[in-house]
């Protein structure tokens, strides 16, 4: 077992890796400002540090003495990043590199990236998104996990450090945060909840690859568990289902009806992601298989929306 850290580990992500990594038996260090709540994590043992990610005086204090490293921490979202696409720049892309300078010297010996896969192969019409296929973000957000990723690839051969990069589709689940506005379903249910109108954007036809958060998690501990054969995977379900179908499934679960408003899709939005995990089924067999339903309705239970 390992020394490990979780750079935003209060984070929706980043809380139910502290979880796994602790079960499995690293001992696990927990990086996060915490200023606005208590640890979302549940598992006992875990050492809390509390720290600011743009300090490199802290990433430096938080890294030290580590073995793995993984960073699931974003300062922006994909609608911050494009409100104000510099801000990506400055504060994810910048600190990702002094988080790099800063495992290089404290010996580090595996750095794990939370990338995107809903973001990163932009608009090519493709019905499913390899490892291989050309990565041609649109957006803002989408063009600074691009950018990190890169700098993996630029570390990892200068400095020997090894590098892996999780593409996550769209994941969901509780403990999502809802004042970041990410997240569909989970913001969608609490709307619902309080009797408010879920918006759509566009006509519904959009089609992402829904991932529940613990599946994900599931397939990155299988990864983080074994000796990767590569430096980069898709994480999702492999499968597309439509907005309208999601709204459809919320209605099945809440048995309530509720008013949809539609509003126009922002220029970046991307008409189809769905990923291709074979490169991941061929090292560590099948993915978990909980379905749209079922995701829904334990993330609607674990919001504590008892009446589904």
């Amino acid at each position: 077992m390992a020394d490990a850290v979780v750079v935003g580990a209060n984070g929706f992500l980043g809380s139910y890796l502290v979880d796994a990594l602790a079960s499995a038996g690293h001992r696990v260090r927990a990086f996060d400002r915490y200023s606005s709540s208590e640890p979302t994590f549940t598992a006992p043992g875990v050492e809390i540090v509390r720290g600011e990610f743009l300090s490199r005086t802290d990433l430096e204090s938080a890294v030290r003495g580590q073995e793995l490293v993984f960073h699931f921490l974003s300062t922006t979202t994909p609608a911050t990043a494009e409100t104000d696409p510099t801000l990506d720049v400055r504060t994810n892309v910048a600190q990702t590199i002094e988080l790099l300078e800063s495992c290089v010297a404290a010996g580090v010996r595996h750095f794990y990236y939370a990338s995107t896969g809903g973001a990163i192969y932009g608009m090519q019409g493709k019905q499913v998104y390899r490892e291989s296929d050309r990565a041609m973000p649109l957006s803002p957000y989408g063009i600074g996990k691009l950018t990190i990723e890169h700098y993996l690839q630029y570390f990892g051969r200068l400095h020997d450090i090894r590098a892996t990069a999780f593409r996550i589709s769209n994941p969901y689940g509780p403990r999502q945060h809802l004042n970041k506005l990410q997240g569909f379903i989970p913001i969608a249910l609490r709307r619902i909840s309080r009797g408010e109108p879920v918006t759509v954007f566009g006509d519904g036809s959009m089609v992402r690859d829904y991932v529940y958060v613990a599946d994900a998690i599931t397939m990155i501990m299988n990864i983080v568990g074994g000796e990767p054969e590569h430096g980069l995977y898709n994480i999702g379900s492999g499968v597309g289902h439509s907005v309208e179908e999601v709204v459809s499934t919320l209605a099945r679960v809440v048995g309530d009806q509720f008013v949809v408003e539609y509003r126009e899709s922002p220029a970046t939005f991307v008409d189809r992601v769905v990923l291709d995990i074979e490169r991941y089924v061929a090292e560590f067999g099948p993915v978990p298989s909980r379905s749209l339903e079922e995701g829904i309705r334990a993330t609607a239970l674990g919001m504590g929306l008892n009446h589904v």
